[in-house]
């Protein structure tokens, strides 16, 4: 499978989302077989989120992990922003890593910018990582705003990454984010 490098780390081009796995159980055994099927034919990256199922698709990957090697799978949680103060964000990563079955995150994510102040997040996001619970932190669905105001707090350029909102039909990152991004080295 084609790879990337960010920030000197290799990942695949293609991931494993997992929005509303977990969702249904008639179709568990499936879904655990299918993640497995990905991770072990090059797919070794995995994106979930606390929100996904109400924890039920980080329960469902911890299962299909269980016979797998750990190290070699990336795997992203994110967390909401309601979550986002070094406490309450430290209880959601504990939450997330005894439904995943894994003791760190390869990268942790605020799902989206809310009222707790970024500084405030950066603070918790970079001690967490200092104690080896996350390897990398970032954020998700930032927009060209979100992403100057994080390079102006104190340690907020050493964000890893910004999951963008990006489809076929919302291309708008396109035109003043990516170029933005590209300019500050950041992608």
């Amino acid at each position: 499978m084609r790879e990337i490098n960010v920030k000197n780390k290799k990942l695949p081009v293609i991931g494993i989302g997992t929005w509303r796995t977990g969702d249904n159980p008639k179709i568990k055994d499936q879904e655990i077989e299918a993640i497995r099927y990905g991770l072990t034919h090059g797919a070794n990256l995995i994106d979930t989120a606390e929100m996904y199922g109400s924890g039920r698709s980080e329960r469902l990957i911890g299962q299909a992990l269980d016979q797998l090697d750990r190290k070699n799978i990336f795997i992203i949680s994110k967390f909401y922003p309601q979550n986002a103060t070094p406490s309450l964000m430290r209880r959601s990563l504990e939450n997330s890593l005894k439904r995943l079955g894994t003791d760190y995150l390869d990268l942790y994510l605020l799902h989206w910018r809310g009222n707790v102040p970024l500084k405030d997040t950066v603070s918790g996001l970079r001690q967490l990582k200092s104690e080896g619970l996350i390897k990398e932190w970032g954020v998700s669905n930032f927009d060209l705003d979100d992403m100057k105001e994080l390079f102006a707090i104190e340690g907020g350029n050493e964000v890893f990454a910004n999951e963008d909102y990006y489809n076929l039909g919302g291309r708008g990152i396109d035109f003043d984010l990516l170029p933005w991004q590209r300019n500050n080295r950041f992608l």
